[in-house]
């Protein structure tokens, strides 16, 4: 039995219908039933929804609908119209999934439903017996060539990379092949036996370990891009290009590209002439019913219209030779080759029967020919004038209305976004005494449930409705703006990171013996007939250090920049005096961090405490769902602030992840314990919104706050100061006005620091002053050095949120030459849309040149311009001009990197961006996104005429890859190579660090704050045993090609610590490229003698076919009776040399046998030490 009645669709003998009355929060409700009733017609329901924004809010509802239902999604392209760069991997993947699903559907067909949207349906696809014959499959256990697959992936968009994380990447080594095809949960590891396929396996894209075996015998690989480079296709396109345009000019790059069987940028753009004619999704999908959201006929005319646009100024442009000297040529195809007219597809559409109009409101029967049906739905309350009258009871309110609906004998369900959401929801409607609330998974569950319960569970539906016999309220009827997006399962960026700040050739290096040097690469070189991998390492007169590569933990990375470093002499003595020096600083240094821990645990500050129901309220009205970083992070504030001791705490986080939210908590926390807070920010614009934005947080509860900045008049400025001195206000906000001698707080609790690298010496000594016995939480971004470094050695705490929160998009990140019609489309699209825009120069000297330009092509535009070298004021009034929408562009340098949160602003355009560091980059990119509903998007423009330094592109290409945020700690603690931490307890801001490397340091500090702890014996610094043995010792290029990802494995290596951690890395090392060479597993066995050198104490061990040498570290073994014992239990089989070392008398004829024998006398030994 349906929970809704019937609509009668299905009887109806018409083919265009139109239901209405259908509600917002009901379309998902009315598909599903739309989808039921349709059963009996041909093929697939095909929903068109008119903008695409909410489609996979409309996927997960039906999810709960009807879990059964199958739902296809097929998104339009996310660039623009006549662009210069190609659909995104993701969009591509979905698209080209989505048609491989509906071929499935057409062979066996199911009841289902596709999800599309007004642009995808008018976009034309490859043709569908193509794309048919294109999808390359195997079985596991036959012959398949791997030569052909790699040929294939890089002929159909898949994008060769190191490691496989995202889809429509491939990776090979050896005889296995990562990949991640569209359509694929997880990427797949296919091992190959010469030209037979062995085994397919499952694996995780983070730990890169196998999960399980392919669910299926065989394997089919799609492709990745609408566009196939094959010998047709290319031969199609070089010949349809010609004809159309009829000629190819010098600096046609795409052409030229394509001729010679590359991709290019943007090439899915002149899709039809790969292909000698194109098909439309009706071609792909067969027989079907059409479902029509509200306004998709007006949708349809409107965006021909700007496809037409976009093409009519791509041909001026072309027309009138207006080609810039640094872009390349553009040669549009009509858009009657590429897109379907309205006219056509009205034409195709009449095809598919029947149509059905949905109508979110009612309409008069007046037209006999369309058939006009009542859902006979209602929009739920809206409890608006609750949640904004601070004398009503919201939950209570809410209450009231619940049951009056049980009375009218309608069944209610609670709908929230998500799990943690509607938990909070439930408490706090239990907290103000509803009960009998019953959780359900699917909408069908509803039927058992009864009356007197209520029901709850997880719809993505904006807005409730109301219905004959149900009632559903949504979150946002109840709690205004909510979260409209559920989080996904994101990929960890910092082994990316790692990645990137593994050694590259011409790094400086710090070696602990020898010093600073530069990285020249890996080498094989060959010792006692054996070869063994050594990393080169170049010191001072062009003398040579060649490190084993199961040494190379000895090595630390200097940093990024340096090419004035002076490089150390090889065997002298200047670095271990220097190397002495530090160590004698660090542990003053160490001393005095460790005091400061101590005083701060030994002062008291006030116990802060949540009063429950109060702050249950407070939390409930967050309008989105705290991640897992966020919620780690408030238990710990929460904590710090009930200790009684003086909280000094770090919350690091990425812009716009949720550190503001963290702060109104700890506020509200301290007001309610009758103590003031103060908000201390860099500038005054950051003032104004903080002001705002805790104002709206805190309405409706008994909280007064205040501001002061420059943008306070003098009489409110004093009014401020006056309740600051007199306890009325109880949260101030404002910049270094705060600090003045004026502003006397009369009962401050908590002092909070936003932004603190834009903070002064000055400054912060005036803050030391007023933080000696209150709590301190300090939030950021990027931290400076030095307070990243406090925080890392546990002087300060730290709180890391790396997590997005669920409202953060993605920002659409798109690297590409500079194109004048590019930018103005992307700048005016942002303009129609309402928002604003950011436009970036890396120097004073461009913002005329761009000003000009602007001026020149977008005259629609009201540009404002800012940079460093205003005045405050001056700057202070542009930047407020700009966050109240009183222009549309803002042109400047980078100072707009950090501290800006406009959410009208989702659009960046950096000038030049090779010109600027990863950091500014990053976090240029941070500043758009901050929409709940709109994507943002960043356009970084390169010179087409000039070549990319190597830098440039690896930072550029690094950017991009870390599409998902979370880097802003790891960029920091990155940074941290380039600047340098600072003095800890000084004012200096370079320190140490450049003499001796930020890896090196921190060791060094690390064994100074364990010294003066007293917590174990460190000795003079960190050591290595030097092992000789005749084993080959290396990775062969065979088994791993690529130099970097060795690179990486070998840093992994050196870090292995003991037996377990080794096997489980000698299985991942079988697991990701095979089985193991003799090379690597004498590289495993040696690094595990290693381990049982450091556990026996022994300095240096030197082993051949007749047995080893063994010498202790400074002379001496723990046990030395056990020792001479064993000896004199071995006899001729071992004696002691004068020089105190022993000699073991063996006989191991090949090298297995001797690591083996090795590692059984290290165990003997360790063994004497454990009973001693």
């Amino acid at each position: 039995m349906a929970v809704f009645s019937a609509f009668g669709i299905g009887k109806s003998a018409q083919n265009h219908l139109i239901l209405d009355g259908v509600v917002e929060g009901f379309l998902p409700f009315a598909l599903a039933r739309l989808v039921e009733e349709l059963g009996a017609c041909p093929g697939p329901v095909l929903f068109i929804g008119h903008d695409g924004k909410k489609l996979d809010n409309l996927t997960r509802a039906l999810g709960f609908i009807n879990p059964g239902l199958t739902v296809l999604h097929f998104p339009p392209w996310d660039c623009l119209p006549y662009d210069r760069v190609s659909p995104g991997r993701l969009v591509s993947a979905q698209r080209l999934t989505a048609l491989a699903s509906l071929r499935m559907l057409r062979k066996n067909p199911y009841p289902a439903v596709i999800i599309t949207s007004v642009n995808a349906v008018l976009q034309k696809t490859p043709p569908r017996k193509l794309l048919e014959e294109q999808v390359l499959s195997a079985t596991i256990g036959g012959i398949f060539d791997m030569k052909r697959l790699v040929q294939y992936m890089e002929n159909n968009g898949f994008e060769y990379v190191k490691t496989v994380h995202d889809v429509g990447e491939y990776a090979v080594r050896g005889s296995i092949v990562d990949l991640f095809p569209p359509g694929q949960k997880r990427p797949i590891r296919l091992d190959f036996f010469g030209d037979r396929l062995k085994t397919v396996r499952d694996f995780d894209p983070i730990t890169q370990r196998t999960t399980e075996m392919h669910s299926s015998v065989h394997v089919h690989i799609p492709p990745m891009s609408e566009v196939m480079l094959t010998e047709e296709t290319i031969s199609c396109f070089c010949s349809n290009y010609l004809k159309t345009f009829r000629t190819a000019q010098h600096n046609d790059a795409l052409y030229q590209a394509v001729s010679a069987g590359r991709r290019f940028p943007g090439m899915e753009h002149w899709l039809p002439l790969f292909y000698n004619s194109l098909d439309t999704l009706f071609d792909h999908t067969g027989p079907m019913s059409i479902v029509f959201d509200h306004l998709v006929v007006e949708a349809l005319d409107q965006r021909f219209r700007l496809i037409t646009d976009y093409y009519e100024s791509r041909r001026i442009v072309q027309d009138n030779n207006k080609t810039l000297h640094d872009m390349t040529a553009y040669h549009p195809l009509t858009p009657e080759r590429l897109y379907l007219s309205p006219e056509i597809f009205f034409k195709i559409q009449k095809q598919y029967q029947p149509r059905i109009d949905l109508v979110p409101f009612f309409l008069h029967d007046n037209d006999s020919r369309i058939k006009i049906i009542r859902a006979e739905t209602y929009q739920a309350r809206n409890f608006a004038p609750e949640r904004n009258d601070p004398d009503i009871n919201l939950f209570e309110a809410v209450i009231e209305h619940i049951n009056i609906l049980r009375a009218q004998g309608k069944k209610v369900l609670l709908a929230g976004w998500s799990t943690g959401s509607l938990d909070r929801l439930i408490q706090v409607l239990e907290e103000n005494g509803m009960h009998n609330i019953e959780y359900i998974d699917s909408l069908q569950s509803i039927k058992t449930i009864p009356r007197s319960c209520i029901c709850a569970g997880v719809v993505s539906i904006e807005h409730g409705f109301e219905a004959q016999d149900l009632s559903v309220i949504a979150e946002k009827d109840i709690l205004g703006d909510r979260l409209m997006r559920q989080t996904k399962r994101r990929k960890r960026d910092t082994d990316r990171i790692r990645e990137a700040c593994s050694f590259n050739t011409d790094d400086i290096v710090v070696h602990i013996d020898h010093g600073i040097g530069r990285f020249i690469g890996l080498k094989t070189i060959t010792a006692a007939g054996t070869l063994h991998d050594c990393l080169e390492i170049r010191y001072a007169g062009d003398t040579r250090l060649f490190l084993p590569v199961e040494n190379i933990d000895l090595l630390s990375r200097y940093g990024t920049e340096g090419a004035d470093t002076i490089l150390d002499k090889l065997g002298g003595v200047f670095w271990q005096t220097r190397k002495k020096k530090l160590k004698r600083y660090l542990r003053e240094i160490a001393g005095h961090l460790i005091k400061l821990a101590a005083e701060r645990q030994m002062r008291s500050a006030p116990k802060l405490t949540p009063i429950t129901g109060l702050y249950n309220e407070f939390v409930a009205r967050f309008p989105y769902d705290e991640t897992d970083d966020q919620l780690y992070a408030i238990d710990a504030v929460l904590n710090d602030l009930s200790s009684g001791h003086p909280m000094d705490r770090l919350v690091c986080g990425d812009v716009g992840f949720g550190k503001t939210e963290i702060a109104m908590r700890a506020a509200f926390v301290t007001v309610t314990n009758g103590l003031q807070v103060a908000v201390m920010v860099p500038s005054t614009l950051l003032a104004r919104q903080h002001y705002k934005t805790f104002s709206a947080r805190f309405k409706g509860f008994p909280v007064r706050i205040g501001h002061a900045s420059r943008l306070v008049g003098s009489r409110a400025l004093s009014d401020v100061k006056k309740g600051v001195r007199n306890g009325t206000l109880d949260i101030i906000i404002g910049t270094q006005a705060l600090l003045c001698k004026a502003m006397q707080f009369s009962r401050l609790g908590l002092l909070i620091i936003d932004e603190e690298q834009h903070f002064g010496v000055s400054h912060k000594e005036r803050l030391k002053e007023l933080k000696a016995d209150i709590h301190v939480l300090t939030l950021s971004a990027m931290p400076i050095p030095r307070t990243l470094q406090l925080a890392l050695t546990g002087v300060r705490d730290l709180s890391l949120i790396a997590t997005p929160p669920v409202d953060r998009l993605t920002v659409s990140t798109f690297i590409a030459p500079v194109d004048l019609l590019t930018i103005r489309a992307t700048l005016l699209r942002e303009y129609y849309r309402g928002g604003q825009s950011f436009y970036v120069c890396p120097r004073i000297a461009d913002l005329e040149e761009v000003r000009h330009f602007l001026e020149q092509n977008t005259p629609e535009l009201k540009v404002s311009i800012a940079h460093g070298q205003m005045a405050p004021g001056q700057l202070d009034g542009i930047m407020n001009t700009f966050y109240d929408g009183q222009s549309d562009v803002l042109l400047s340098t980078s100072i707009v990197e950090s501290g800006l949160d406009i959410p009208t602003a989702n659009t960046l355009v950096v000038h030049r961006a090779d010109m600027f560091g990863l950091s500014t980059l990053y976090q240029l990119r941070g500043r758009v996104g901050r929409s709940k509903q709109r994507r943002a998007y960043a356009l970084f423009t390169l010179p087409a005429s000039e070549a990319l330094t190597r830098s440039a592109e690896r930072r550029l290409k690094f950017l991009q890859s870390l599409d998902l945020f979370g880097a802003g700690f790891q960029l920091a603690n990155h940074d941290m190579d380039i600047r340098g931490a600072g003095n800890l307890v000084g004012k200096e801001q370079s320190g140490h660090i450049k003499e001796f490397g930020f890896e090196f340091y921190q060791q060094m500090l690390e064994e100074a704050m364990i010294h003066i702890k007293g917590d174990s014996d460190v000795g003079e610094h960190k050591w290595s045993p030097k092992i000789l043995t005749g084993a080959s010792v290396m990775i062969p290029e065979s088994y791993i090609a690529d130099v970097q990802l060795r690179l990486g494995i070998y840093r992994r290596v050196g870090q292995l610590e003991n037996a377990r951690a080794i096997d489980a890395f000698s299985a991942e090392l079988i697991d990701r490229f095979g089985p193991l060479p003799y090379e690597v597993r004498h590289l495993l066995k040696i690094v595990h003698i290693k381990a049982l050198c450091f556990e026996a104490n022994i300095e240096k061990l030197d082993a051949g076919p007749k047995g080893l040498v063994i010498a202790f570290r400074q002379g001496g073994f723990a046990n030395g009776s056990g020792l001479i014992k064993m000896i004199q239990e071995q006899g001729s089989m071992a004696r002691i040399r004068n020089d105190c070392s022993v000699v073991f008398v063996r006989n191991w004829p090949n090298p297995e046998k001797q690591l083996n024998g090795i590692v059984i006398v290290l165990n003997q030994l360790i063994t004497l030490l454990k009973t001693s």
